[in-house]
């Protein structure tokens, strides 16, 4: 049999797309390069079998203490998208209430939600959250991400939640963003439940997880056999759960450090902002995680940005990487109140465990030649 050669990945760019996916750590590579050796399936009650399910239940353990909760309230899932349509459509006979920023993952997986709205900074509008759940009769389920994959505009969750439980309201969390950015815990933020997902964390793709409030029950995702508390069955992704454990194990002891990223970030801002007066910073007046900036160009299509940025080794997004190949503005900056060719025009530079110093001023380089090019001529 001939196996085709692989060509290993080298970074020759600068890699600014961290929402988008963080590249694996070395030290979580390595801990699944050890998984490898596990032979056993973790429902085996042999010795090989238990060897699996000891390392996929440390994992849950190192999840569980990132999300501030005990390892029984943690659901392994293929991805922060199937976690999120867990908890959305796990609770039969509740109406859904989301917020028209939320990520796609949340939007689709309950296309007859009522949404609230946001203000310009892009922050959640829980005066218009209180109207609708008081507004209507039966039980209700609140879907609010904490951190905007867009924008980084922290969204007020703890007030949220506590506004949707005096309405006797269940809350979910998409987390995604704000895990290994922001500390977490899910009774701290009074929420039911939460999502996470491993590539964010410089963890693998393929593997996520929905935190569930203790006592809280949802309605099974995949019937089959017991595994996940017979609420998700099929064998599990043992090399994706070891790496999203490892993963984990860093964000936590790495979250003081995350915030040396705001330095990164705001001198990026300042020094883009200088070149190109015109350009703004969507969100700006909102508290924002440390690495997120969404920079808009008015008259110089996103895309274009990212495919002049490309070019220059230089990659960023244009919004949300599970919409690629979607050539439509923003919904987020629409709900922040931009117009359509304004809202096409922002691009999202995210920061992470590979940026340095000289990555930003690749950046600058790059996106200072760029928007100089597209100036109007009395610029």
């Amino acid at each position: 049999m001939t196996i085709l050669p692989v060509t290993p990945f080298r970074r020759t760019g600068v890699y600014l797309d961290h929402n988008a996916t963080a590249p694996l750590k070395p030290e979580v590579k390595a801990a699944m390069g050890q998984a490898m050796d596990l032979v056993g399936n973790p429902s085996s009650v042999h010795a090989f079998g238990r060897s699996a399910r000891r390392a996929v239940e440390e994992a849950r353990t190192a999840v569980a203490a990132l999300a501030g909760v005990k390892p029984a309230q943690v659901l392994f899932t293929g991805s922060g998208t199937e976690a999120s349509n867990f908890a959305l459509r796990g609770f039969a006979g509740r109406r859904v209430v989301t917020s028209v920023i939320e990520h796609e993952s949340v939007l689709a997986a309950r296309p007859d939600a009522e949404r609230f709205g946001a203000t310009r900074d892009g922050v959640a509008d829980l005066e218009e959250l209180e109207h609708r759940l008081a507004g209507a009769t039966g039980p209700a389920l609140v879907s609010l991400m904490l951190v905007n994959n867009e924008t980084g505009v922290i969204q007020p969750v703890a007030d949220a939640a506590r506004i949707a439980h005096a309405h006797g309201a269940l809350v979910h969390c998409d987390a995604v963003q704000a895990a290994g950015r922001l500390p977490l815990s899910l009774s701290g933020l009074g929420v039911d439940l939460m999502t996470l997902s491993a590539h964010k964390l410089g963890g693998p793709t393929g593997v996520g997880a929905l935190i569930l409030a203790e006592g809280l029950e949802p309605d099974a995702l995949i019937r089959g056999g017991g595994q996940e508390r017979r609420k998700r069955a099929g064998t599990e992704n043992l090399l994706g759960i070891v790496g999203f454990g490892a993963a984990a194990r860093l964000a936590l002891d790495g979250l003081a450090d995350a915030a040396d990223l705001a330095v990164l970030r705001d001198r990026l801002e300042r020094e883009a902002l200088a070149a190109m007066p015109r350009a703004r910073v969507m969100g700006a007046g909102a508290a924002r995680v440390a690495n997120t900036s969404c920079l808009m160009l008015p008259g110089l299509p996103g895309e274009t940005q990212v495919m002049t940025l490309d070019l220059a080794g230089v990659a960023v997004s244009a919004g949300s990487a599970c919409s690629s190949g979607k050539v439509r503005p923003s919904h987020v900056l629409a709900a922040m109140g931009e117009d359509d060719r304004s809202a096409a025009s922002a691009i999202r530079v995210s920061l992470g465990w590979t940026t340095d110093d000289e990555a930003v001023d690749r950046f600058l380089t790059a996106w200072t030649a760029m928007a100089r090019r597209s100036a109007p001529a009395d610029d």
